[in-house]
């Protein structure tokens, strides 16, 4: 294809001699300018580079799959030892025809993105000069010219683990750059046609919808692309290409609005058949900022209804002590609310960021991700554990345990980190309005996203927040007095119960032996913590925790990866596990479906799976009336969990589906009633 296009380029060239004389080579037509992401990069780790295209107007340069004519860039690079490249990123690019040919392009400045990584055996302070030659095809409507730049710039290596002090430039080329979906697709190749369905919310507005393919041959490029969306499904339709009979993936970008674009590959499967013209609902001016608005929204009053969520209370109860305690002075109480909320919405973000990065690396991954793996599970056993000692009265001291006691000292410092805590240990929980907030959060750009996390925290701080500004609702607090004290030992209860429930979890993902590690950890911990205690008020007092530390992080070190208990949906309900393929053969038989998604680490489901779904009553509807029931455990991950979740609009658990006879998923909330399961279902 490569050499086809070239060959276009060498017609176009010559067929047009006069005005291709007029032009010069030599990058003049694009500039291209080389940008390092930073001047100082942090060895054993990655920073972006940039090759700043800037066409001359009336140029364009060409995307990774160009389309029916135009060439890829290829670049040559010159590197020192140490440091290696990766594959060019391409922005999303726009569409040309010329002549009837299609061209996929970039009329205007645009930036090449590649990720340089500096090996962690090369010494801080290196000068390392980039080089790299750059030869590309740059085009006019009427002529091509084969072209080329030499650039050069260079980096320091910097200490390992020092964060890099981006340019801000990069900011806007990460934006442009399309993000990974998170969910596969589908394609059906039929009678010379090729249906890709997309998994997309339905609540996510597109506008001028074009699916970009990367492999030349797989679509005709040329020809109209039908889009039409049915459900959570977008579905495009066009005429198949020269390539396309006996594909095993069609990889492509989905542009679904001026500069924004989702990555996507589509395996062969069924697509339905095409929905609701998605010009027909195409949305009018200002409708994406009113889903920004209404999933932020969303986000605030979920965060707020997760202060009365089980997974929340025990850190409600640090709070309740810090506010009690500072209850009389206004400005106090003022600076410990903002600090609190920043608290709050700071780890919402920095959790958002995270995900959205991993989501971009082509992670499936959802809200509550980090609760996955076996070693957060135990540094929060840990943590928690402390903290209930300290609640308990085992030791006084502001101690050494850093989130512990950051947590339970007073003032500013101790609001900020109760704050984050609170924000931490939620994360298990997603509450009414939550879920679908969230879920259009993955896939909206990157700011409102950001903006739609922060929403969760400032909905989840929102009650103290008011507790600090409204002195009218400070004055119904009880006044400080001995009673904190007797409060103090009871509020312990509910935070060893959490510590309980975590080392349940951990045995959950990392068997017996990784349950028992933690429960020794936080044994050794414990009576670290006692020995503290007995010492406080003298010197160093804190010295006698120091091996006890010290064997907790050893054990988060060799805590069991790779264990996996049995799957949680067991015992309930009689289910199944869930698969894509069992729930289709269960639709096809016309059987009635309820599907529920669950984690060890989800406190919501397992009050759900406890109350409502452990009803009898609710089993004997369901054996009455048919029903099957399919459960999905995604306590450690799961892909083909995380991709449902997000063709549903969700980016966590819990979610609950009913599928009746013959129609599509119906979601039920997030707080289940035996009423509402045992209406399910028609009696046979």
């Amino acid at each position: 294809m490569a050499a086809a296009a070239w060959l276009v380029a060498l017609l176009m060239l010559f067929g047009f001699e006069m005005p291709s004389r007029a032009q010069q080579a030599g990058g003049t037509n694009v500039a291209v300018t080389l940008v390092p992401g930073a001047q100082q990069a942090p060895v054993g780790a990655s920073i972006p580079l940039a090759f700043v295209m800037k066409p001359k107007p009336g140029w364009h340069g060409y995307w990774e799959n160009p389309g029916d004519a135009g060439a890829e860039a290829t670049i040559s690079w010159t590197l020192p030892k140490g440091i290696t490249a990766s594959d060019l990123r391409y922005p999303v690019p726009e569409r040309l025809v010329v002549s009837g040919i299609m061209n996929y392009v970039y009329e205007h400045e645009y930036a090449l993105l590649a990720d340089l990584k500096l090996a962690a055996d090369v010494a801080p302070g290196t000068r390392l000069p980039i080089r790299a030659r750059l030869d590309f095809l740059a085009c006019t409507a009427e002529i091509c010219v084969p072209d080329s730049a030499e650039v050069s710039t260079e980096i320091v290596a910097g200490p390992a683990g020092q964060p890099a002090a981006m340019d801000k430039r990069f900011a806007a080329f990460e934006a442009a750059m399309p993000r990974p979906i998170g969910a596969e697709g589908r394609f059906l190749v039929e009678n010379g046609m090729v249906r890709i369905g997309v998994p997309l919310p339905a609540s996510v507005d597109v506008e001028d919808p074009y699916f970009f393919p990367f492999d030349y041959g797989s679509l005709d490029h040329g020809a109209a692309q039908k889009v039409s969306r049915n459900g959570d499904l977008l579905i495009v339709e066009t005429r198949a290409g020269a390539n396309a009979t006996g594909l095993a993936a069609v990889p492509g970008l989905l542009s679904i609005g001026e500069g924004q674009g989702l990555l996507v590959t589509a395996k062969p499967g069924p697509v339905p058949p095409a929905g609701v013209t998605a010009d027909a609902e195409a949305p009018a001016a200002g409708a994406g900022w009113r889903v920004i608005q209404a999933a932020l929204a969303g986000a605030i009053l979920g965060g707020l209804l997760l202060n009365v969520m089980p997974c929340v209370f025990p850190i409600l109860s640090l709070k309740a002590l810090s506010l009690a305690k500072a209850g009389a002075d206004e400005s106090s109480a003022r600076r410990e609310a903002l600090a609190y909320t920043a608290g709050v919405v700071l780890v919402c973000v920095a959790l958002g960021g995270i995900l959205l990065g991993l989501r971009a690396g082509g992670a499936a991954v959802g809200w509550a991700f980090q609760l996955q793996d076996p070693r957060v599970i135990l540094i929060l056993l840990l943590l928690v554990t402390a903290i209930a000692l300290n609640l308990a009265g085992l030791f006084e001291l502001p101690a050494i345990a850093s989130g512990g006691r950051l947590a339970a000292a007073g003032g500013v410092h101790g609001a900020f980190w109760t704050g984050a805590l609170a924000a931490f240990v939620a994360t298990p929980c997603t509450g009414p309005f939550m879920g679908a907030a969230l879920g259009a959060a993955l896939v909206l750009p990157t700011a409102a996203s950001l903006a739609i996390f922060a929403g969760l925290g400032l909905g989840l701080a929102l009650p103290f927040l008011l507790l600090g500004f409204v002195p009218a609702l400070r004055r119904r607090l009880p006044r400080p007095g001995a009673w904190m004290n007797r409060l103090r030992r009871i509020l312990s209860v509910p935070m060893f119960l959490t510590a309980l429930g975590l080392a349940w979890v951990l045995g959950r993902q990392a068997g017996v032996d990784g349950m028992a590690l933690g429960v020794g950890a936080a044994l050794v911990l414990g009576l670290g913590f006692w020995w503290v205690g007995v010492r406080q008020g003298g010197s160093r007092a804190w010295l006698p925790l120091a091996p006890a530390l010290a064997a907790a992080a050893a054990a988060i070190f060799i805590v069991p990866l790779g264990v996996r208990a049995e799957v949680a949906a067991q015992g309930v309900l009689a289910s199944e596990p869930f698969r894509e393929a069992s729930l289709a053969a269960l639709r096809a038989e016309r059987r009635p479906v309820f599907v529920y998604f669950t984690a060890d680490w989800c406190i919501t489901c397992k009050v759900n799976e406890k109350g409502a779904m452990a009803s009898a009553e609710v089993a004997r509807a369901f054996q009455a009336r048919n029903v099957a029931v399919l459960g999905g455990d995604w306590t450690r991950g799961d892909a083909e969990i995380g991709r449902f979740l997000a063709q549903h609009g969700r980016s966590g658990v819990p979610l609950y589906l009913y599928y009746p006879p013959g129609q599509d998923a119906k979601i039920l909330p997030q707080i289940l009633t035996v009423g509402e399961l045992t209406a399910l279902g028609t009696p046979v």
